[in-house]
């Protein structure tokens, strides 16, 4: 390196974790003020809280010259940054996600693998066994959340009806899972972990240019339409799977909603006939592209259609809050009471009547059996 760009990349280092910092501040004060009710909210705060502690961490005066002890609080929050991320991914593409205790432990054990592992560093040196273990661990753990971060994305990635939330799921999750992976392999090609100058540099630029894209996806998002809480109109409580198939096809008009044009009128009024008449919903397998192909219209128009004008977020939620309103109606039906559970759940659409029973309870707080006994009893 010559003299010129020796004295160039501390200001261009110092530069870049300025950005870094103010952009991590402002993604974390529109998540706070939008979105501090929602899952996904809460766990992009963490995030960016953890993302400010692995900026101090990174700076290489830090890992050159602070004591590995020191170090040790500041790694192993850095590695748990991967734990926030995969669980930011999950709350912000799965409306039915749910952390729980499991998911706060799994966060502490990685921190302590970190946390840990400098500390064996300094106690027994490199090359003793728990120190190479944990060395391990270390490097491999970032790459394991990436790629669930990734498996989050794309799964129902076509399923998704929220537009906005299809191009930032690409945006964030492509791109932050593109970092992790690229940090680790910079990291593996270390002989001990810590990262070169250039290599640093290169880490908070591209953190920077994630974390500035996502602030100003959040920057464009004044309605709320990316993060929906349980509570508010848009996303309908558990029971609501369970009313009648007219209330699922025509519910409420959304607060702000865009006014419909006559196209997305004709899908609408399309997809409530092939839904109440045809029963399309009971074809197996069904996905919104075979849907669009059985209505004969793009497929981005009719998820549009679904989601702004029928209020529904993920095409399997709806699909199946058809079948169960079916299959709710059957099971209170006193003229089949001779039918089995499995009959009435196959009628529906389900494939299997495991699925059918989860999603039942999920919904409705109880079992198939026991609905239609309570149900029976009252007629």
């Amino acid at each position: 390196m010559t003299p010129v760009m020796a004295g160039v990349l501390p200001l261009v280092d110092a530069g870049l974790r300025g950005a870094l910092v103010a952009t991590l501040v402002l993604v974390g004060m529109l998540l706070a003020r939008d979105h501090r009710r929602h899952l996904a909210g809460r766990t992009g705060i963490a995030l960016m809280a953890g993302l400010l502690v692995q900026t101090l961490a990174t700076l290489p005066p830090v890992e050159q010259g602070w004591s590995i002890l020191w170090q040790a609080p500041l790694v192993g929050f850095s590695i748990g940054n991967s734990v926030l991320f995969w669980l930011f991914a999950r709350s912000l593409f799965d409306d039915d996600f749910a952390a729980g205790p499991a998911e706060l432990v799994l966060w502490l054990a990685v921190v302590a693998i970190g946390a840990t592992f400098c500390a064996c560093l300094a106690e027994f040196g490199p090359l003793a066994a728990p120190t190479r273990l944990l060395k391990f661990a270390l490097r491999w753990v970032p790459v394991v959340f990436a790629a669930l971060a990734i498996v989050a994305a794309v799964t129902h990635w076509r399923g998704d009806l929220v537009e906005r939330r299809r191009r930032l799921r690409a945006f964030i999750v492509v791109g932050g899972s593109a970092y992790a992976l690229t940090m680790a392999a910079l990291r593996l090609q270390s002989p001990t972990g810590v990262l070169s100058a250039e290599a640093a540099g290169f880490d908070v630029g591209a953190l920077l240019l994630v974390a500035f894209g996502s602030a100003l996806a959040m920057l464009r998002i004044a309605d709320g339409g990316l993060l929906v809480n349980r509570a508010v109109p848009g996303h309908a409580p558990p029971t609501a799977a369970l009313t009648p198939a007219a209330d699922v096809l025509d519910p409420p008009a959304l607060p702000g909603a865009n006014p419909p044009d006559a196209a997305d009128l004709r899908i609408v009024e399309a997809l409530e006939r092939a839904m109440a008449r045809d029963r399309a919903y009971r074809i197996d397998d069904l996905t919104l592209g075979v849907l669009a192909l059985k209505l004969s219209v793009p497929e981005y128009r009719l998820r549009r259609a679904i989601n702004r004008h029928l209020g529904h977020r993920n095409f399997n939620a709806y699909i199946n809050g058809l079948r169960l309103a079916e299959a709710r109606a059957a099971l209170a039906d006193p003229a089949r009471r001779a039918a089995s559970v499995l009959e009435i759940a196959l009628k529906a659409g389900f494939a299997s009547v495991g699925p059918f029973n989860r999603a039942f309870k999920a919904a409705s707080g109880m079992t198939p059996t026991d609905y239609r006994e309570r149900a029976l009893a009252d007629s």
